[in-house]
This record gives structure tokens, sequence and C-alpha cells, in this order.
């Protein structure tokens, strides 16, 4: 994306290397350490707060971080009040859809699951727009289809939130493009159309309003890793930097 080509060049200019924790991979290429599993379960909880103020005329109110999951959990029951919504998540066998899917179980909503094998003909996906919410959960690459066209917006559709936790507005390759930047815990939504009523709900930083979990859970994944950084060029380590030298070389 534009601003990793920017900032390797810097690191090229300066002689440096960067070994990104977010390209510290298995051998299979599986992140080692990442937040994903915690936002998207934060993200679903946001998505839903969106949806129960909807039902009272009205949009998301602030967020603020929770002390823990279960303070999340009674505080959404209380918006919800009994309310079982239909939704969809796609990208539900990764991290992030898996915190998606679970935090909509926990709330006795029981999601359509979808991913490669149900994404792979390129759409259009009709069946989005036949649920009350959509959960994006996946990572925005050359290739990814469009799941909410802005042809979406007009159209006739029972979907009235947009759970982008994958949050790419400004790549290339976006697969929601009804909306064009992320939004913030003051103001958790994007209202992108009010007859009939959709928003769109693309925090940035959603591990940070379950702190305890998401600290607890990313300090265990990482610490094998930071054990290890005495041995730069093997491992992950090693994984890491091979990947900052090929991509360095194109910039």
């Amino acid at each position: 994306q534009h601003a990793g080509q920017a900032l390797l060049k810097r690191f090229k200019a300066g002689g440096g290397t960067l070994l990104d924790i977010e390209y510290l991979v298995d051998p299979e290429g599986r992140r080692v350490a990442a937040f994903g599993y915690w936002a998207g379960y934060a993200g679903a909880a946001v998505s839903l707060k969106a949806l129960a103020a909807q039902s009272a005329d009205k949009t998301c109110p602030p967020v603020a971080t929770w002390r823990d999951k279960d303070a999340l959990l009674t505080e959404l029951a209380k918006d919800l009040a009994g309310r079982t919504p239909s939704a969809i998540v796609i990208g539900a066998l990764g991290r992030v859809g898996t915190g998606a899917a679970d935090l909509c179980e926990a709330m006795g909503v029981s999601p359509t699951r979808w991913d490669m094998a149900e994404t792979q003909s390129g759409g259009p996906f009709p069946e989005i727009l036949d649920h009350d919410l959509f959960f994006n959960c996946i990572l925005a690459r050359p290739g990814t289809p469009q799941f909410v066209p802005r042809s979406a917006v007009s159209a006739a559709r029972k979907l009235s939130v947009v759970g982008d936790i994958a949050c790419d507005p400004e790549s290339d390759y976006n697969p929601i493009p009804i909306y064009d930047a992320a939004t913030t815990w003051a103001d958790p939504v994007t209202r992108v159309s009010a007859d009939p009523v959709l928003d769109v709900m693309a925090i940035d930083n959603l591990p940070s309003l379950l702190p305890k979990e998401s600290s607890l859970d990313f300090a265990a994944q990482l610490l094998p890793s930071l054990k290890a950084l005495d041995k730069l060029n093997e491992g992950v380590w090693g994984r890491a930097r091979a990947t900052f030298e090929a991509h360095v070389k194109e910039v």
C-alpha cells in the first residue's frame, strides 16, 4: 500500500532493517502473534450497538474501553434487549472472523459463516444484503472481490450495518468502497444512507477496546519469538528479514 511504500523508502535510504511484527510468521506463513481475535470480538460488539441504536432512530453513541469482555457482554445485552438480528461473517475461518462469530454467538446470534470457498466466484453476493449485519474480516489484497459495492447503498436490502473490521478504506483493493475513512471511538459509524439506513463501523484500533484480553493474548503469542531475539537470522525473525529485503528491492 502507498503508506507502506513510503516507509520502505525511508529504511532503504537510511540503510536500516525493518523486522515487522506483522510479518513474524510460522513456516506455513501464518502470523505467530496477532490481535485479530479481539478485533473481531470488539468490532462485532460495536456493530451490534450500532444496530441497536438504529432501532431507536439514533446513530451509535461513543464507545470506550470495557473493563473486560464480561462487562462488554452485559452492556450489549441491555442494548439488544433480546433482539437476535441476522448476521454474515466473511473470513469466518480466520482469527478476526472467529472473534466476530464468537461475539455473535454470545449474544444469541447464529451468523452465516463464509470464507474463501463461498467467495471464490468473485461475486456479486446478494446474500450479504439479506442479512441485518455484515462483518468483513479479510485482508484486502489484489483479487479481493467487492462485497458491498456502491450500488448496494440504494438497492433493496435488509442490510443496515456493515462492520468493516478489516478496515482498509484507503486500499486500492477495498472490498467495501462505500466509505473512505476509518471511524473513531467518538463517532463509531459513518452513515452512508439515511433511507434505508446503512451505517459502516470501521474503527481501526478495535483491540484497544478490550485491553485486558487483547494484551494477555498478544503477549502470550509473542513471548516465544521475543525469547529468540538473539537469533535474528533464523526462524520467525529470519523470515521477517527475508520479507523486508524482498520488498525493499521494489521501491
